[in-house]
């Protein structure tokens, strides 16, 4: 007979062992999930252009943020780190595949850029590998994988990471364009995240409530020509922690 939960930490993994290995992309066997995913590069897969994100670049065009120490969440090939390290960032960028920090680091390599490639869960890194404070969390794609519990985690990760008057920026789901709609607690019962949780507007506005709200939109569909990744089924948001007095 166990009798094992006494912290907050021991009710995660709990939850966290109510999905099957292989059943979603978050549990212990998500890293091999995302190997076998990264491991044919030449794929067809929307985000595996070398491009970055529309609205990242959106944001250093319009001055709403600026060079300084950046984090990259779930870096899959690198290619938001690379373009915040050309523009003179300080970037560590972490994801739990082998195979895409490896590619991540190749194309680096081939663009003589330096980024501090790390593989593993950001949120066993916290505290050792990955110390803030950062000025730029981003964030493109992570997020909504994460199982519903997992969102204390990802707050206490900002909250011990996010420089005072830094910024939150990340892409996910968009309702109604990508992700399941499931209430939080049907994953559980069914011991999977069909793939990610799609969000709306107000979900997200109520998550970061401790942030302020700098802009929150869909991102741009952007043409097979364009420097940049943009799909429309994605919310793009960017949100400020408050300078402490």
């Amino acid at each position: 007979m166990d009798r094992n939960i006494r912290t907050v930490d021991d009710v995660l993994r709990l939850l966290d062992g109510l999905f099957a290995p292989g059943a979603d992309r978050w549990t212990a066997g998500a890293g091999s999930w995302w190997d076998s995913f990264y491991a044919d590069r030449s794929k067809p897969v929307p985000f595996f252009v070398d491009k970055p994100d529309e609205n990242l670049v959106s944001y250093l065009d319009r001055g709403l943020i600026t060079p300084g120490r950046a984090l990259d969440l779930g870096c899959g090939p690198g290619r938001n780190a690379l373009h915040l390290a050309s523009l003179g960032f300080g970037v560590d960028a972490v994801d739990l595949s082998p195979a895409a920090t490896a590619w991540a680091e190749d194309r680096a390599r081939e663009a003589e850029a330096e980024v501090r490639f790390l593989c593993g869960d950001a949120f066993t890194l916290v505290g050792t590998e990955l110390r803030g404070p950062y000025d730029l969390i981003y964030d493109s794609g992570c997020f909504h994988h994460l199982p519903p519990h997992r969102r204390i985690s990802y707050l206490a990760l900002l909250d011990q990471c996010l420089a005072p008057g830094g910024h939150l920026a990340l892409t996910c789901f968009a309702a109604g364009g990508m992700g399941s709609e499931l209430a939080d607690s049907d994953f559980y019962r069914q011991s999977s995240l069909h793939g990610g949780l799609a969000y709306t507007p107000k979900s997200l506005r109520r998550i970061f409530s401790d942030l302020t709200e700098v802009e929150l939109r869909r991102m741009r569909d952007e043409p097979p020509e364009s420097p940049c990744f943009g799909e429309p089924f994605l919310w793009t948001a960017l949100f400020r922690r408050n300078a402490q007095p």
